[in-house]
This record gives structure tokens, sequence and C-alpha cells, in this order.
């Protein structure tokens, strides 16, 4: 659960919280104590600040992010140095769900006002990883009372892409909303967006590669979903213009507030005029329990080519997801794993390295086909095996071939395929869903 670990100018009254020496001997102690507390920083409506115009006014706040400190004047004070401490102990999860429940905490017993939103940081793993009894209760209170929305690092797309499907997941069925956090310092997660479907994309001002590529792909998808988008790391003036011209209308930083306990930079919050809004997501599994073939040829027309002119069409609609300025995440079902032969195979290593997620799904496909490939074995009796289906998914270009595999005998290249291509993007997102939570 990756912390702001901003440090530098905190108000004088966070000094005081604790200024003993700490006496934990190690940060299993500091677990088990639960010694975690928790600093929170405004998330300000900055597209009302731009109508003022007046550097004097005060932002209306609209959400909390919660940010997670270790014991003070220990070797864990840092959010860093905690959570790497923890994890080389292998209790980073159970310190995720701590820090998530201290939030929670604080916020209600400081009476966390009806509208405004409550930033958590999480990691994805965590999601898989069984809450810790003693603190069920405040998890369970925090569903009921508290209007959350999980923020999942953009670096956890490179590292597990399919567990931060599932923890988006995993969110909106508890009520919450999801936002993708630290947005433009990893390429490839901008295709990734569509299938997460946050509802609020932050953009770190400072940590941004390529602004005008990361913002366009930012900004294509918040106007088709209706997400929100966030600059963090507003610190001036000037600052807030750049985020402004970049479409952001929330924002967050020095300018308005630093860290602090809720108590007081909370003091003077109020219910905001609008909140934060939640996107509708489209289901999990694509809305239906049928192929990616049996749904889009349903209102698709279809053709027949060989399994030689299939493997040309497909390299072509490869090559182009590839080929776009944002790599498309790619998604394919080979039947069987002999199909995904060793050229194949280092086609799609390719692919991977700058893609956030390459997907092969067939019978005895291991789980690692292709060095960051990943692999879904399919049964010998599932309906997928007689499908031949590439799905790409990119910020602004996307396209699905689907096909099914019309039982000819005789020679592999010579064999028919009933197919059909869309580039229609409702459908080509449906396949994709489909594909990926495929059991």
């Amino acid at each position: 659960m990756p912390q702001n670990s901003q440090v530098a100018g905190r108000p004088a009254e966070w000094l005081i919280m604790s200024t003993e020496v700490s006496t934990f001997a190690s940060v299993g102690e500091v677990i088990d104590a639960r010694a975690v507390t928790t600093v929170f920083q405004p998330i300000v409506r900055i597209d009302q600040r731009q109508a003022a115009r007046k550097p004097d006014d005060k932002a209306e706040v609209v959400g909390m992010e919660a940010f997670a400190r270790g014991p003070r004047h220990s070797p864990w004070e840092t959010p860093r140095a905690l959570f790497e401490a923890a994890r080389q102990v292998g209790r980073q999860a159970e310190l995720d769900w701590i820090c998530r429940a201290g939030a929670y905490r604080a916020a209600m017993d400081n009476e966390l006002p009806d509208g405004v939103t409550l930033f958590v940081n999480a990691e994805p793993h965590t999601f898989g990883t069984p809450c810790p009894p003693d603190l069920a209760e405040v998890i369970l209170a925090a569903q009921l009372r508290l209007r959350v929305v999980t923020e999942i690092p953009e670096r956890a797309i490179a590292d597990d892409p399919l567990a931060v499907l599932a923890a988006g997941t995993a969110c909106r069925s508890a009520g919450g909303g999801v936002a993708l956090d630290d947005v433009g310092s990893y390429p490839g997660s901008l295709a990734f967006l569509t299938l997460l479907h946050p509802d609020v994309v932050k953009v770190d001002l400072a940590a941004m590669k390529d602004r005008e590529h990361t913002m366009s792909g930012v900004r294509a998808y918040a106007e088709r979903s209706g997400a929100t988008i966030l600059a963090e790391g507003i610190e001036t003036e000037a600052h807030l213009e750049i985020a402004l011209s970049l479409g952001a209308t929330l924002g967050q930083g020095y300018l308005f507030d630093h860290p602090g306990p809720l108590q007081l930079v909370g003091n003077t919050l109020t219910r905001p005029r609008r909140t934060v809004p939640f996107v509708i997501a489209p289901p999990a599994g694509g809305g239906s329990p049928r192929t990616p073939y049996e749904s889009i040829s349903s209102v698709s027309p279809t053709a027949e080519l060989t399994k030689r002119e299939l493997l040309d069409t497909t390299r072509l609609l490869e090559a182009r997801a590839m080929a776009a300025a944002e790599p498309a995440v790619l998604l394919s079902c080979f039947q069987e794993a002999r199909h995904l032969t060793p050229a194949t195979a280092r086609r799609y290593e390719r692919y991977a390295q700058s893609s956030a997620l390459v997907m092969a799904l067939g019978t005895d496909v291991p789980s690692r086909p292709a060095l960051d490939v990943r692999g879904l074995a399919l049964a010998a009796d599932d309906p997928l095996r007689g499908e031949w289906d590439v799905v790409a998914v990119g910020p602004h270009f996307v396209a699905a071939l689907v096909a099914r595999d019309l039982g000819d005998d005789g020679p592999d290249p010579d064999r028919r395929f009933a197919y059909t291509l869309t580039y229609d993007r409702e459908l080509v997102l449906g396949a994709a869903r489909t594909l990926l939570h495929w059991k």
C-alpha cells in the first residue's frame, strides 16, 4: 500500500502528535500493536477556483486522501520504510489492511461529513487475503457509513494486471469507487484504463513522462466514461494553471493544504455541493456468459477464412494494435498450446515489452507461455477451445477478430473458420472483459 511520503512543510501541529522515542524493537511489533497513524490531505474542486480567479478564495473540499505514518522516531516512520520492512517479513498485506482500517476509523471518529469522499491507498494483492478479524468490524462500518474511493497505483498494472482488475471489482462490490493513481509514469497503463474503468484518474504533474500522450489517452477515457481527472502535486498557482489546462477538475497539493490530522486539516469541512461522481462500470465478465464469437457474431455478419488466411489477418491486427502511440492490451485465444508456436511466442514477448497486458488462452497453455505473457489453460471441453480470438484494446484503437473452427479434416492450414472483425468499441470491450474473467 503506497502512501504519500511527503514530509517537508508539515504543519507544526502534526509534529506534536507524538514526540516520544519509539519503543518498538521490530516492524512485527509495530504491526502487532497496530501502531500506525493516519494523516489527511484535502482534495478540492479547482474548476470553481478558476472561475473565481481570487488567490485567497478557499476551494471547495470534496474529498480527503488518507496517508499512513509509522511510529515517530522509529526506523519505520516513513511509509516506504514501513512497507518495505513489512514486505521483508511477509506481512505487507496485513499492514495494508491496518492502514485502511486506521483511515476509516479516523474518518468516522472525526465525523467526516456526508458527501466528502475518503480516498485510501491499497495494493491489489491485499484483496486476495483475508481481513484480520480484529479489523473486520471497522471495515464493515466503513462500508456502511463512508463514501470511499480506493486508489490503486499505476505501477501495480505492470506487476500484476489481473490482480488490479480483481481489486477494482472487489472495491465496487463493497459499494466504493476506484481511482488509478500516478497515471503517466508507465505508458502501457493507458490501454488499461477502459478495462479497469476507474471513477477517478489521478495524474501527477511531476511524474508524467509524456504529458501530451498521457493526457490525450486520459481525456479520451474521461470523456467516454464520465470519470473525473484529478491533478496531484499542485504546489503553486502555476501548477494550478497547468492542471486546469490538462482538463483536471479536482486538485490536490501543498497549494491547498499539507497532510495532517483530520481534526486539523478538516476542521471546517462541510458537505460539498457536488460529490465526486462514481461512473457506471460495465459488468466484469462482459455481461454475457457467451463466448466472444457468440456475442459478436450475433450482431455482426460473418464470413469464412482458411487458417492460413486467418493467420495473416491476425498478424495485421496485432501489428496495427502494437504500432499505435500507446500500445494496446492484447488478448488471444489459440485453441491449443501447440498453436502458440515459438515464433508467435517471440512476437508476443515483443508486444509485452510495451503493453500493460498480453494474454494467451488455450488448452495446456502454461501460466507464463513466454516472457511477460500471461497464460490461461482451458479445459478440453471448454467452449473457447473451438475459437480463434484476437482482441486489442488501446486508449484510441480497439478491434476484435473472433472466429469459430468449422471442424474440417485435412491439412491444418486449409481448415476453415467462420469469422468476423469488428471495431465497435462496446463489442470489443465486452469481448475483452469476457476473456479476462473467463473461468
